[in-house]
C-alpha cells in the first residue's frame, strides 16, 4: 500500500511558506496640474516602483519616465542610472505607516551619465501619501543651492533681459568718445618719432579691442525676433564642426554623434550657428587650458518627447522641446564659484575673458523659446540645448 504524503508537510514537518506575490504594476493617475508643478515630483507605488514622474523630475534626474515606469527607484535596474544617499526607503516606509507629510534635507542624488561617470545633486525631499495608486507616496524634490540645476534656465533668461538694457546704455555712451580717442591717437602717431610711435599704436589697438567688445555687447540690444524656419539641425552642426576644425578647433577631436531620425527644428539657423560655435569654441579653449593631451569635443543629438517648459497662458500644456543638442568636452570643468552665474554677462572663468559669450548664447536661446542647461565636473562638461521641432 502506497503511503500518501500529508498536505502541508515539508522538510522537518513544517508547513511551506506561501510564495511572495508582488501586486501587478499600475501607473499613477495624475491630475491636469501635474505637469505644472514648480518642482520635480515622483510618485512611487506601495512597492517603491516609479508610478509617475513630471517633466522637471525627468530633467533633474536625467531619466526618462517612459523607460523607468514600473522600476523600483532603488532597485538593481536603476543602480547605473540613479543612486540616492541616504536611501529613500525609510522616508517612504514612514509615510506608509501613517505619517501625513515628512521631509529630509541633504539627500544626494548620484545621477549616471553616458560616459560611465556621475554627477551629484543635493536636494530636500518632501514626502506624503499619494492619492493614486493605493498605498503610494509622492516625493517633491527641492534642489539646494538656490535652485541648483533648475535655476540655470531661469538664470539664463533673467541674464538675457538684464543684458539687453545694459547694452543699449553702454554702446551709446562709450562708442562716440572712443572714436575720438582713436582718431586723436592716430594723428599723434603720425607726428612721433618711430621709437615713440609704439605708445600711440597701443592706444589705437586697445581702442579697436574695446570697439569689438562693444559690438558683442550691442548684439544684446537687438530685440528683433529670430527668423524661425524649419531647418535640419545636423546641417547647422556640421557647418559649426567644419568651421571649428579649420580654425580654433585645430588639434582637438570633434566627434559627431547624431540621431539620424531627428525631425527638423524650428530655429533661426544663423543665430543657432552662433550659439553652437560659441559653445564649441569655449570647449576647445577649456581643453587647451587643461594640459598637453589632445581632448575630445562630442556633439550629440537625440530626441526626448517628454521635455516641456512650464505651462504658460499662451501654451497651457507647456511648450514641447523634444530636440536635444549636447556639446560635451573632457576639459577641466567650470570653476565651482561661477557655475550658478555662468550665463550672466561679464562672468568668465578665463583670464582676459569678456564673459559675454554665454550671456549672448542665453539670449538667443531665450528668444527661441528654448532651454539651456549645464552639467559640469572635472573631466566632463555638457551644455544641453532643448529646441522645438518644426
Amino acid at each position: 500500500m502506497t503511503a500518501r504524503s500529508r498536505p502541508g508537510r515539508g522538510t522537518g514537518g513544517r508547513a511551506a511558506a506561501p510564495p511572495l506575490v508582488v501586486p501587478p504594476f499600475v501607473a499613477a493617475t495624475v491630475g491636469p496640474n501635474w505637469s505644472a508643478l514648480p518642482l520635480p515630483a515622483i510618485i512611487l507605488d506601495a512597492q517603491g516602483r516609479i508610478a509617475a514622474m513630471n517633466d522637471l523630475a525627468e530633467a533633474f534626474l536625467n531619466i526618462s519616465c517612459r523607460s523607468s515606469l514600473g522600476l523600483a527607484i532603488e532597485g538593481a535596474d536603476m543602480l547605473k542610472r540613479l543612486r540616492v544617499v541616504p536611501p529613500l526607503a525609510t522616508l517612504v516606509e514612514r509615510v506608509a505607516s501613517g505619517h501625513d507629510a515628512l521631509h529630509r534635507a541633504g539627500i544626494r542624488f548620484e545621477i549616471g551619465d553616458r560616459s560611465g561617470g556621475h554627477s551629484d545633486r543635493i536636494a530636500t525631499v518632501h514626502a506624503g501619501p499619494a492619492p493614486s495608486p493605493a498605498g503610494g507616496t509622492v516625493l517633491m524634490i527641492a534642489p539646494d543651492g538656490g535652485g541648483g540645476w533648475l535655476g540655470q534656465g531661469q538664470a539664463a533668461r533673467s541674464a538675457a533681459r538684464s543684458a539687453i538694457g545694459m547694452s543699449e546704455m553702454l554702446a551709446h555712451e562709450i562708442r562716440n568718445p572712443l572714436a575720438g580717442i582713436r582718431g586723436a591717437a592716430q594723428l599723434i602717431g603720425m607726428n612721433l618719432r618711430p621709437e615713440d610711435r609704439d605708445l600711440a599704436d597701443l592706444i589705437v589697438a586697445e581702442s579697436r579691442r574695446i570697439v569689438d567688445l562693444l559690438d558683442q555687447v550691442e548684439r544684446f540690444g537687438d530685440s528683433s525676433a529670430p527668423r524661425l524656419a524649419p531647418f535640419n539641425l545636423h546641417d547647422v552642426l556640421e557647418r559649426v564642426r567644419r568651421s571649428a576644425l579649420l580654425g580654433f578647433g585645430e588639434g582637438v577631436r570633434i566627434v559627431p554623434d547624431y540621431d539620424p531620425s531627428l525631425p527638423p527644428a524650428l530655429i533661426d539657423a544663423d543665430q543657432m550657428v552662433q550659439v553652437f560655435l560659441n559653445l564649441v569654441k569655449n570647449a576647445a579653449e577649456a581643453i587647451r587650458r587643461a594640459g598637453d593631451e589632445p581632448g575630445t569635443i562630442r556633439i550629440r543629438t537625440c530626441y526626448d518627447g517628454a521635455l516641456r517648459l512650464a505651462p504658460s497662458p499662451a501654451e497651457p500644456q507647456g511648450r514641447s522641446l523634444p530636440l536635444q543638442v549636447e556639446i560635451e568636452d573632457d576639459g577641466p570643468g567650470i570653476p565651482g564659484p561661477i557655475v550658478e552665474q555662468v550665463f550672466e554677462p561679464f562672468v568668465s572663468g578665463r583670464e582676459n575673458g569678456t564673459g559675454l559669450g554665454l550671456a549672448l548664447v542665453s539670449k538667443i536661446v531665450t528668444d527661441h523659446g528654448a532651454w539651456i542647461a549645464l552639467e559640469t565636473r572635472p573631466g566632463r562638461t555638457v551644455f544641453r540645448i532643448s529646441l522645438p521641432k518644426a
